[in-house]
């Protein structure tokens, strides 16, 4: 797959992989359908030329950390100025005017599928369509994964693929139908733009949201929180941290989407250095939950030395279970019109444990997002990651 470089980057999407780990065809035969690579599906519309279209000048400009220590913590009661920034794509001018046409149109697609979410009772009555609130309160309220253990907390991170803008009448409400199955604890979101934030915050009420982090109020308190800007990043890359009580027990949670694409493998190499050290200088009595888009290839970890010290990759702390193994995979995901097979693991949850007193354990891990709805496609072109971690209770 290293010949493939240059079709790679003629690609508008820039997450795309460049092979060096590609491991095998198996299917994980958790997808509901596979995709047929003897049929060709129409041309889609060509997609942004690359995530540079999402330009930082249509997105708020987001803080950066504090260059020595501990980065500044922001309490809860400062909190709220995060809320109007996402997954920013670059931070360069020269998109900034397609940019803005762009976000305007994308934003006048999502208003379309938001107003569901806003109709009056005496609409909804004529209407057999679920509007999405009913979709998510709908979800949570029937299945019993929705209620949790006490001390049990459950993480989901997830790609959402927001700068893709097909099938969104579909794909929005199948996101909220997964967000309310589960009602994940902590929910940890890549590609969150501002139309699918605000979508989102108008219908999960439940949730304090921080960009791309998302605490359940009824099982999560907040207690700080920050944005770090990886210095060097061309495409406006950075780590959003968030301290917080689960049940007694203090956390870290971070995530990230890493630097897309092979070219940009060195950077993304650094930005993975700082998450490890920004997980390594976590207070002591923190249990540090990093869960995100990494973009990496397997070589790319051994050319680091492997994981540091104390950092665990909780896929492997599971014993690499097979059918979790590839959260980007073309062989079963069609979201992505790629001409050859491409299945990675992109998408990584790292551990490590508090210095003071018992650690919390993985328990287990599924992908979500692996059913096909009726216009043929997935609600991402990555798979979710639902993770369990169990605490020994107070009295133990």
């Amino acid at each position: 797959m290293e010949d493939k470089q240059d079709f790679e980057q003629s690609l508008s999407y820039t997450a795309l992989p460049a092979g060096g780990d590609r491991d095998s065809n198996k299917s994980t035969g958790r997808a509901r359908a596979q995709v047929n690579p003897g049929k060709k599906k129409k041309t889609k519309k060509k997609r942004q030329s690359t995530e540079k279209e999402c330009s930082a000048k249509t997105l708020t400009e987001q803080p950066t950390s504090q260059s020595n220590g501990y980065p500044e913590q922001h309490t809860n009661a400062q909190h709220s100025y995060i809320q109007t920034t996402c997954d920013q794509s670059t931070q360069t001018d020269a998109h900034h005017d397609k940019s803005t046409q762009t976000l305007a149109t994308q934003t006048l697609q999502m208003q379309c599928i938001h107003t569901q979410a806003t109709e009056t009772k005496s609409t909804q009555t004529r209407l057999s369509k679920p509007t999405l609130t009913q979709i998510y309160e709908g979800q949570g309220s029937a299945d019993h994964s929705a209620v949790k253990e006490p001390n049990q907390l459950t993480l989901l991170t997830w790609n959402i693929d927001g700068i893709d803008f097909e099938d969104l009448k579909e794909r929005i409400p199948s996101l909220l139908s997964y967000l309310g199955k589960y009602r994940a604890d902590v929910v940890l979101l890549q590609e969150l733009i501002p139309p699918y934030l605000k979508i989102l915050q108008d219908v999960m009420k439940d949730y304090v949201f921080l960009q791309g982090i998302l605490l359940r109020r009824s099982r999560v308190e907040l207690l700080q929180s920050n944005i770090v800007k990886f210095p060097t990043t061309e495409m406006g890359r950075n780590l959003l941290i968030a301290n917080a009580s689960f049940s007694g027990h203090m956390l870290c949670f971070m995530t990230s989407h890493l630097e897309s694409s092979k070219p940009n493998s060195q950077e993304r190499l650094n930005q993975l250095r700082r998450v490890w050290k920004w997980m390594k200088e976590a207070p002591d009595n923190h249990t540090v939950i990093f869960g995100g888009d990494t973009n990496l290839r397997d070589w790319e970890v051994t050319k680091l030395g492997g994981l540091p010290d104390g950092i665990t990759d909780v896929w492997e702390m599971l014993g690499k279970p097979e059918d979790c193994m590839y959260t980007w995979d073309t062989t079963t995901n069609n979201n992505k019109e790629i001409p050859f097979p491409v299945r990675l693991r992109f998408d990584r949850v790292y551990f490590r444990g508090p210095r003071e007193g018992l650690p919390p354990q993985p328990a287990r891990m599924t992908l979500v997002g692996m059913d096909k709805l009726q216009c043929g496609r997935f609600t991402s072109d990555h798979w979710g990651i639902l993770c369990t971690f169990s605490f020994e209770s107070s009295g133990q």
